[in-house]
């Protein structure tokens, strides 16, 4: 694990190499109270791309994982966000890379794609459909969530799955917390139709976080969009369909 300042914010990051011959670099941002481990090197993600060839960068978000802890939820802006995102390419030495995003982590990826489009060869969005402009993605519930004595006493479903998956990943709650209430930002939808990067959206056809990712494709000039066939918010980050889909739209876009 390695460090760098984004900011006065300490964050955490790995930088893996490729297998052969470099064909690029690939940075990667986690969702909502995961990290990189678990969002990107347990569901082989991190492997994948580098048997194929791609340096991999994937970064613990602030509040996550061994990433500095906040507690004030304007620390969680998504435009501050996507600037870690930036710095972190600046402290590489790394003028682009391809930047991949699920949920929350897809979030900021817009972000940087309309904020930071020079610094992007493409966005990956996965998790992330038309909420990215309608609604602002996971409920406000999920901080309270957070918050609450224990699982225990939570009957929301949603609620419940992620104050789970909180503990599963160890994260500091408080942190979530402030991070829930602070990265709500959406795009509307003009800004979405001044992305201009090359762009895949990738959403499970059973999700009910992500929202419909065709409406967002056809709001971003260009876009791509893979539905991953029968599965939900969980299981539509390591599915192998996701992945080989991927692969083919680094390939298609080098």
């Amino acid at each position: 694990m390695q460090f760098f300042q984004s900011g006065s914010v300490r964050l955490a990051f790995i930088d893996s190499p490729a297998e052969g011959d470099e064909q690029g670099v690939v940075v990667l941002v986690h969702g909502f109270a995961s990290n990189h481990a678990v969002n990107w090197v347990n569901t082989q993600w991190v492997k994948v791309l580098n048997r194929a060839g791609y340096r991999v960068v994937a970064l613990d978000n602030r509040g996550h994982g061994q990433s500095e802890k906040l507690y004030d939820p304007a620390a969680y802006h998504a435009k501050d966000m996507a600037q870690d995102v930036v710095h972190l390419l600046d402290y590489l030495g790394l003028p682009q890379a391809d930047i991949m995003g699920y949920s929350m982590g897809a979030r900021i990826t817009a972000h940087v794609a309309l904020y930071h489009p020079a610094r992007v060869r493409s966005a990956l969005l996965g998790g992330l459909g038309i909420h990215l402009v309608e609604g602002v993605g996971l409920p406000l519930g999920i901080a309270d969530a957070m918050e609450a004595p224990s699982v225990d006493g939570l009957t929301d479903p949603m609620q419940r799955m992620f104050r789970v998956f909180a503990e599963q990943t160890g994260s500091d709650l408080k942190a979530l917390a402030a991070c829930i209430r602070g990265s709500r930002q959406v795009l509307s939808a003009q800004e979405a139709g001044q992305i201009r990067v090359p762009v895949l959206i990738s959403v499970g056809t059973n999700d009910p976080v992500a929202g419909d990712p065709h409406p967002l494709g056809a709001l971003i000039p260009g876009a791509q969009v893979f539905d991953i066939e029968g599965r939900d918010h969980n299981l539509a980050v390591g599915d192998r369909s996701h992945k080989e889909a991927v692969l083919a739209f680094l390939s298609q876009r080098n």
